[in-house]
């Protein structure tokens, strides 16, 4: 499955992102705690470099608690990164945000210039949430659907900060696949960009595998079926989820699992850990050097037609 979805206005916010990198004092990446390395985008990676950058895993409360400590955990271990576990209810953390921004540009913590915090994330994590539970009031438009903000903003603080909104950013083609469907499973990508079933294949054999007490628990199953259209199958058929002549209706009720699962109600889960990130990045390596070498082979191919194509008009 090839996930790409890249709309015009996210092409123009990284160029702004680039043109403003010089103002910026801090990065403030908004993370989705359930998937923190599927929700950074490289490209922002790249673009940041070493300025300090404040992570915040948002929708913690969606998230496995003890996975969302070994990220904090393995994230900070890069000097210049600082982490936050942060959810829609925590308006409590307010001031822990502003201290964490002017900690983490110590030459204006005491001073009168103002620290710009930049606030980058992909769509549908969170960032305006955010932004409206540091200020106090809704500044940024929410919703449940990805790409909400279009354009930049800024927004001053009375600490002395200035906060710059940006829009939700993917990046053009994910090269991690697992990661694509990843992000489909917790709503970063529209749902027109995938097909439900195997979006909720993916996750129930992540489930199965990873979190089989949750799934007996929810769907009353004292024993969990060996593969995920099975499991799919047999909860279908439980929900009613019927077409004619008793065929399981899979979209639907692979639309009803995906749905239970973003709202928690089959448990808070985490979908990806460090280890399981370091395998899948060498896999992509692997991938990325068998594409270039049959880049190359084809230009050498393209070479050797050309020299012989000159040779035979002499």
């Amino acid at each position: 499955m090839a996930i790409q979805w890249y709309p015009g206005h996210m092409h123009k916010a990284q160029k702004e992102v680039r043109d403003i990198f010089n103002q910026v004092d801090v990065f403030i990446e908004v993370l989705d705690a359930r998937i923190p390395f599927s929700s950074q985008n490289p490209m922002i990676e790249e673009i940041r470099g070493n300025k300090p950058t404040l992570k915040i895993l948002n929708k913690s409360d969606l998230a496995d608690p003890k996975k969302t400590q070994i990220w904090q955990r393995y994230l900070e271990q890069e000097s210049s990164v600082k982490t936050l576990a942060f959810n829609a209810q925590h308006s409590d953390k307010r001031e822990q945000v502003i201290r964490m921004i002017q900690q983490l540009v110590p030459n204006k913590e005491h001073s009168v210039k103002t620290i710009h915090a930049l606030i980058i994330g992909i769509p549908n994590v969170g960032k305006s949430t955010l932004i409206n539970n540091i200020t106090g009031r809704t500044i940024a438009k929410t919703g449940n659907e990805p790409a909400v903000t279009k354009n930049q903003q800024r927004i001053k603080l009375k600490e002395g900060i200035t906060l710059i909104d940006t829009p939700g950013m993917l990046w053009p083609n994910i090269e991690n696949e697992n990661s694509g469907y990843r992000l489909a499973i917790t709503g970063g990508i529209k749902e027109t960009a995938f097909e439900l079933p195997d979006i909720a294949s993916y996750a129930t054999e992540y489930l199965i595998n990873t979190y089989p007490e949750a799934l007996k628990e929810r769907f009353k199953l004292e024993t969990l079926p060996n593969t995920d259209i099975e499991f799919l199958e047999k909860i279908g058929r439980q929900r009613g989820c019927l077409r004619s002549g008793g065929m399981v209706d899979l979209d639907k009720i692979s639309r009803i699992f995906i749905v239970e699962f973003r709202e928690t109600i089959i448990g808070k889960i985490t979908l990806e850990t460090p280890e399981m990130i370091k395998k899948e990045q060498k896999h992509v390596a692997l991938l990325r050097e068998q594409k270039e070498a049959k880049r190359k082979a084809k230009e050498e191919d393209k070479k050797r037609r050309r020299a012989r194509h000159k040779k035979n008009r002499r």
